[in-house]
């Protein structure tokens, strides 16, 4: 399957296959495939007649489905009639039982659902992926010291363990949300006309958890043409997902400019250059990531606000559903594959962390000294100290400590031994190897 060219910056090429036009009819064909054979078991249907309906080939005109669809209201009417004509073609007989008793949105929802559940494992290994990358990240530099930084201003330190830990976390609890949310949505649509399957007597139930059987679907309580809670669930676990993800991109992307340079994503040829600056390295698995984190969030919002359907058929609700869900999985799928190739690949550079820790002079160690004259001088006075401590530090360009020792009030409570240590990174961690260990 080749990416349109449209799409190329909003998919993975093994999920723009799954949401094909081909892999659409596919799955509608495996509906109406399934549902004559099971029905023929039951004797609903001639054996005969189902098995015409199972020999019928595929490779429909996918652009006339379309250009009929727009004028049916759904692909399933025109999909139901190509399908009729073919097995006409090889038996009169038998196309009178092609999509027997069921309904076009029985079609079009199955087919998504079988569509959604191709898309799970892909999205599920690259998941896998980033979720051992960081964790080996995490593990490998729970010891390099780093700014922390705090409405992007330097702030006291941590170790970049703690923060590929916190990346790790977030992303394992999207994951363990989509993957639920997929298992909840992934459920037969079969219903017929009003959701009763009254054309089909009393077998309707025995029909429908054949049907869910013969296509490895769990079969529902009941049809739920109406009721889109399911699907929005989902697209709305993908939205936190893709925004935790969207959170690791910024991140990431921040830590690679050239004036912080403390990581960089992996670079290889015809990836993360520039058409008119041979010498940049552009932050490009971010960019994609955080282009999905901001598309996905509206897309949620207009699945949200198609949940409001009309009794027992939507007017327009489900016919804005295709292209909402298969954006939002694709970007969620794009913003995991993204990320795992970042984080398999990502360069550390724990000197020039340390560089920019040391470069702050110190400053960055202030409330230490403040709690530690509080209880002395009182907050507010220790605080006054050293806000214009941390001022001169910066206008004189000298370490904190050296401006700290001149101080009277700061010296008579703080021994001058203790004062010269204070801007020692690894004496200002807390317990920030345990949070790590934690998540």
């Amino acid at each position: 399957m080749t990416v349109r060219l449209i799409e190329s910056l909003a998919t993975t090429e093994p999920l723009a296959d799954v949401f094909s036009d081909q892999s659409i009819l596919g799955a509608m064909l495996d509906f109406e495939v399934a549902l004559a054979r099971v029905q023929a078991r039951l004797d609903v249907i001639p054996r005969d007649a189902a098995e015409v309906i199972g020999k019928a080939a595929a490779g429909f005109d996918a652009p006339e489905l379309a250009r009929e669809a727009l004028r049916a209201g759904t692909p399933a009417i025109p999909f139901v009639k190509a399908l009729t004509e073919r097995v006409r073609s090889a038996d009169p007989k038998a196309a009178r039982f092609v999509h027997w008793g069921a309904t076009s949105q029985d079609v079009v929802d199955t087919a998504f659902v079988l569509l959604l559940k191709r898309a799970l494992p892909l999205l599920e290994a690259d998941h896998v992926r980033l979720d051992s990358a960081l964790g080996n990240l995490a593990e490998q530099y729970k010891d390099t010291l780093m700014l922390g930084r705090t409405l992007l201003q330097p702030a006291p330190p941590i170790t970049f363990g703690l923060k590929a830990a916190g990346w790790k976390a977030a992303a394992r609890r999207g994951w363990a949300r989509v993957e639920s949310r997929f298992t909840e949505a992934l459920l037969l649509q079969f219903g017929g006309a009003s959701g009763t399957l009254a054309s089909l007597g009393d077998k309707g139930i025995a029909v429908g958890q054949a049907l869910a059987d013969e296509l490895r679907l769990p079969y529902p309580d009941a049809p739920w043409h109406a009721h889109r809670d399911r699907l929005a669930a989902l697209m709305a676990a993908c939205g936190v997902e893709t925004g935790s993800l969207g959170k690791m991109a910024r991140d990431i992307s921040l830590l690679m400019q050239g004036e912080v340079g403390e990581v960089a994503e992996p670079s290889s040829t015809g990836r993360g250059g520039s058409s008119a600056m041979p010498h940049k390295h552009n932050p490009i698995a971010c960019s994609l990531t955080l282009a999905a984190a901001h598309r996905v969030p509206g897309l949620v919002a207009a699945f949200l606000s198609s949940m409001v359907q009309e009794h027992e058929r939507g007017v327009s609700g489900w016919q804005a559903e295709w292209p909402t869900i298969a954006a939002v999985v694709q970007s969620t799928g794009l913003a995991i594959a993204s990320m795992a190739e970042a984080a398999e690949g990502l360069t550390i550079d724990p000197a020039r962390m340390r560089a920019n820790i040391d470069a702050t002079r110190g400053v960055i160690f202030a409330e230490r000294v403040v709690m530690l004259l509080g209880a002395n001088l009182g907050r507010d006075v220790a605080h006054k100290l050293l806000e214009e401590a941390a001022r001169r530090s910066v206008a004189e360009n000298r370490r904190l400590v050296e401006i700290l020792e001149e101080i009277p009030e700061i010296t008579r409570v703080i021994p001058l031994d203790v004062l010269r240590r204070l801007d020692t990174p690894e004496d200002h961690l807390g317990v920030a190897e345990e949070f790590r260990k934690r998540l």
